[in-house]
């Protein structure tokens, strides 16, 4: 890949991202696809260690949908980046994203029986908190929220 991928890569949000989302693509593909080979995940952000010592073992079809998911991440144009169904620039193709969605859906709630029940919690929390403030942010000037009255 290029420097400009590996300077992206580099910074911390970047590489807890990408990660987590290797993590929730190997959840999803051990649930999906054993029936499949299976190799050693090979990538541009594998190359600079994003995914640590332990290596993902996928099929080529969740390693292409991973590939994705990275360069998008990388190359995401927001800073802060906000979460993806609350953002205004939709820089995933909708095959790509309907994938995701599906694959987050399946591992997020099984992602404590893998090892990440605190971040599974931190992800959450924080995408309440970013549906809120979409919700605050979209609601027309002068509207109360709705829900239950009191």
């Amino acid at each position: 890949m290029t420097d400009r991928f590996e300077q992206k890569v580099s910074a911390p949000g970047v590489r807890k991202d990408i990660r987590t989302v290797g993590d929730f693509t190997r959840i999803y593909c051990n649930g999906h696809h054993r029936d499949r080979q299976r190799e050693p995940f090979k990538s541009a952000a594998s190359e600079f260690g994003v995914y640590g010592h332990r290596p993902l073992v996928l099929c080529a079809e969740c390693a292409e949908h991973l590939r994705y998911a990275e360069k998008r991440r990388a190359y995401c144009p927001k800073d802060p980046k906000p979460f993806c169904s609350y953002c205004d620039t939709h820089c995933y193709k909708a095959e790509e994203s309907e994938w995701q969605r599906q694959m987050m859906r399946y591992a997020g709630p099984r992602s404590a029986l893998h090892g990440y029940a605190i971040a599974g919690i931190k992800h959450a929390l924080d995408g309440r908190a970013a549906r809120k403030a979409h919700e605050a942010r979209t609601r027309p000037a002068g509207r109360a929220p709705s829900g239950p009255a009191e």
